[in-house]
């Protein structure tokens, strides 16, 4: 009888430690929720025109209360800009989150396989060939462009995974040398182009969230939607991948096919993220290492946490490309450039803690 006790007081003790630690981290999800939602209202409010956090918001519920010069610099301007912060930064924040789940490795993300290297090239060998200077063309076929050669890239990697069994390290290497290889072309373009061409392949490059309006912002979105109930079915044994190859496969994980599938999935997310917005960098990278500072391992609340961690780090980053100079919007890659650097320098000298 007293043995038993004891053992239904240590299921009590673990049960109430459990819900304290769950408790926490649906916390984090909340506290990270509201931060965005008031980062998203900052980036409307942010800029020269003097809008007040009372007017933006009324435009925003009800367009037909405001005046036509306010519901325009709102609906027109200033928020397709802070959706697509929203939007891109989410879907960065995911896609990072799964690429250092499946390769295993803290300093992955979605440029690591040159995804956005590919999708660079793309977008500049349609600036370069003439598309960029017919404005109706260039609209649809610079993204597309982007997009086409990121897949490309991504089925690259997808076929030298098939043939070595999709070890992450065949992986990470193919992805390297692919971002090396489209980096050079990236360079050839601009050695072969011409100053107004020149101008607009850099202006790209840099990444920025002007590019995106409302149809574009639909397309980023609803993949975004697709694809997270695929990757949070997944959860459990995405977390059992967390423990090795092995003990997952002894667990009755596929790890090669979950790993394909993953990769398929976030490469396709991270190509309609930046089709349409240019290369934007670190937001992949910092945003699931600051949600597994918080919540750990488990997918269940580490894929959320990094998904509202890159929309906001994203956000944040645009309100700081209007607040530098008055006036003046610096491309938010440039701002993100800046954030991700130290940061990264800080993952590779931390030695005491370390947050693989």
């Amino acid at each position: 009888m007293g043995s038993s006790a004891d053992g239904l007081v240590k299921v009590s003790r673990s049960r109430a430690v459990y819900k304290q630690i769950t408790g926490r981290k649906y916390a984090y999800l909340l506290v990270s929720a509201v931060a965005l939602v008031v980062a998203v209202i900052a980036d409307v409010v942010t800029g020269p025109s003097g809008l007040s956090v009372r007017q933006a918001v009324a435009t925003i519920i009800s367009p037909g209360s405001a005046d036509t010069t306010t519901r325009a610099i709102v609906w027109l301007i200033r928020l397709p800009v802070a959706v697509t912060a929203l939007t891109v930064g989410a879907s960065l924040g995911m896609a990072g989150a799964e690429m250092q789940t499946i390769l295993g490795n803290p300093l992955a993300s979605p440029y690591t396989l040159g995804i956005a290297s590919a999708a660079g090239f793309g977008a500049a060998l349609a600036i370069v060939l003439g598309v960029g200077v017919m404005p109706v063309a260039g609209q649809f076929l610079i993204p597309l462009n982007a997009f086409v050669f990121a897949l490309l890239c991504s089925f690259v990697v997808y076929l030298v995974a098939r043939l070595k069994q999709a070890t992450t390290e065949t992986l990470i290497l193919a992805g390297v040398a692919l971002h090396f290889l489209f980096s050079s072309l990236i360079a050839l373009l601009k050695y072969l182009a011409t100053s107004e061409r020149l101008h607009a392949v850099v202006f790209w490059l840099f990444g920025d969230l002007n590019k995106a309006r409302w149809p574009d912002i639909a397309v980023i979105g609803s993949f975004l939607l697709v694809v997270y109930p695929i990757l949070a079915r997944d959860a459990w044994k995405l977390t059992a991948l967390r423990l090795g190859d092995e003990k997952a496969e002894s667990l009755g994980v596929d790890v090669e096919r979950l790993r394909l599938k993953v990769l398929l999935l976030i490469s396709a997310l991270t190509a309609t993220a930046i089709c349409f917005v240019g290369t934007i960098g670190f937001i992949g990278l910092a945003a699931p290492h600051i949600a597994r500072m918080l919540v750990g391992e488990d997918q269940r609340f580490y894929v959320p946490l990094s998904t509202i961690g890159g929309a906001l780090l994203l956000s944040i980053a645009s309100i700081a490309s209007k607040s530098i100079v008055h006036g003046v919007v610096f491309p938010v890659g440039v701002i993100t450039s800046f954030i991700g650097i130290p940061f990264f320098v800080s993952l590779v000298l931390r030695k005491r803690k370390r947050f693989w």
